[in-house]
């Protein structure tokens, strides 16, 4: 029984108390052919475009420097990751990973914290400047020292809450209006249908664009302890 309106997203499938829930997280990985990777075939041209775009956009952003060979794939994996949860969490009865801050706090706090000790070890006098604007009059430089500190602190926060919020919020709103179509006239039921139809093509494409969002801040982190 729904306790309370967020309970659909509460990890509750379990096999002697092994929660099986968090297995659609690799699930993506075990229902994707292999002929994919090794045939020539429209799906195969299609994720070759989209991630020699990616892979160049992200080389543009980190620079050509020595210390920045083979980032790009790591946001790409990254990207490609958290592109197909979210897209499984469309399908009935797959839970969606990306909605808990549990999944999400652990791939933006790792990649934060081992910015930040790359950076401080071996760019020191870089990330210093990074506090202080250019520009910033003299007067404001310890108030623009504590703003920059905060912001900077608060990134992983804000990349995991902002991935988590946007999948529940899609997820809610669908749950909400497909619970209300048992008590419809028919009428209103064909207009339920065609507006739960035009929110999946909206969480559809809120799926790859909150990807992408998570994997370019990621590199434009990246790039600025360098």
């Amino acid at each position: 029984m729904m306790t309370n309106l967020f309970s659909i997203f509460d990890p509750t499938t379990s096999i002697n108390n092994i929660s099986m829930n968090w297995s659609s997280t690799i699930i993506g990985i075990l229902v994707i052919p292999t002929t994919i990777w090794l045939i020539p075939s429209r799906n195969n041209m299609m994720m070759s475009i989209l991630l020699n775009k990616l892979h160049s956009e992200m080389k543009t952003i980190l620079g050509k420097g020595k210390t920045n060979k083979g980032n790009s794939f790591i946001f790409i994996s990254l990207f490609t990751m958290i592109l197909m949860n979210n897209f499984l969490g469309l399908f009935p009865y797959i839970f969606t990973s990306t909605s808990h801050l549990v999944l999400t706090m652990t791939l933006a706090l790792p990649l934060w914290l081992s910015f930040m000790l790359f950076g401080w070890i071996n760019n020191m006098n870089h990330m210093f400047e990074h506090l202080v604007p250019q520009g910033t009059p003299s007067a404001l430089m310890p108030f623009m020292v504590v703003i920059e500190t905060i912001s900077n602190m608060i990134r992983p926060g804000t990349l995991a809450v902002r991935l988590t919020a946007n999948m529940i919020a899609g997820h809610l709103l669908l749950t909400l209006l497909g619970n209300n179509g048992p008590t419809m006239s028919h009428s209103l039921l064909t207009i339920l249908i065609i507006a739960q139809i035009l929110l999946l093509i909206l969480e559809g494409a809120v799926a790859v664009i909150q990807s992408y969002v998570f994997a370019i801040l990621s590199t434009l982190y990246s790039s600025e302890v360098n």
